[in-house]
């Protein structure tokens, strides 16, 4: 998630994709909100005053980390240079603002994340097209018929692969019925989302690594499974009781 609002300050034939992507999110999200206890105005406000969060948070934030740069030139901070952003900072302040949003609006945390979970698939897809865009996420060199030629060799079309992957879960996601129970939507999107970084993480060319070549991309996907499987355990447990 952190990479798709990192996107949010790319150049912008990348940026037109990432807004359009939430568009098209927000817009499928306010169809189906209310079965999940949220009005389509508390989905709305919810969204715009964590998007909020997340730009002004994420500035702030790296000017505080940089603060003796930004105190000889106070001005920059409302500068438009990208760079000049924390996302993970502002990830934190648009979460911050999203839970006292909902906790003034007594909303419940579970059925909100399954009214926000087309917006988080929606946000998926538009990254993978940012990165194909872009030509970033590449994958590695490989001899494969359907290979694309990228930074001087032939590679996997990861950026296809994740493509693909997110739409075939958005579209699983979209098609299931409305009695499950809450949290449930949020928690398959988020388990098949691990899952498929998991698998298709071995694929890519730019991957981060670790600890002697573990890549921590896939790392972090086995430790989002083991949270999920607790959290969908506890949900499960909570149904029997009730």
């Amino acid at each position: 998630m952190i990479e798709a609002f990192r996107s949010l300050f790319a150049p912008p034939r990348h940026f037109i994709l990432l807004v359009a992507a939430l568009w098209v999110g927000l817009t499928l999200a306010e169809k189906r909100s209310e079965r999940h206890g949220v009005s389509k105005e508390q989905l709305n406000n919810l969204t715009f005053y964590s998007l909020i969060a997340y730009v002004i948070g994420g500035r702030l934030l790296f000017a505080l980390s940089n603060f003796s740069a930004f105190s000889q030139s106070p001005l920059s901070v409302f500068s438009p240079n990208p760079d000049l952003f924390d996302p993970t900072g502002g990830l934190a302040a648009a979460i911050l603002v999203g839970l006292i949003y909902g906790q003034r609006q007594k909303l419940q945390l579970w059925g909100t994340l399954d009214a926000l979970t087309p917006i988080f698939a929606m946000l998926a897809i538009g990254l993978h097209l940012a990165h194909l865009a872009a030509g970033t996420a590449f994958g590695n060199p490989t001899t494969l018929p359907w290979s694309i030629d990228l930074w001087n060799a032939a590679r996997h079309p990861t950026q296809i692969y994740e493509l693909l992957a997110s739409l075939l879960i958005f579209g699983w996601l979209w098609s299931q019925k409305a009695e499950s129970p809450p949290g449930l939507l949020f928690l398959t999107f988020a388990a098949l989302t691990a899952g498929a970084r998991l698998f298709l993480e071995a694929f890519r060319g730019d991957s981060t690594l670790i600890f002697g070549g573990l890549r921590l991309a896939q790392i972090t996907a086995w430790a989002a499974l083991t949270v999920i499987l607790f959290a969908s355990e506890s949900l499960r447990q909570r149904g029997e009781a009730q």
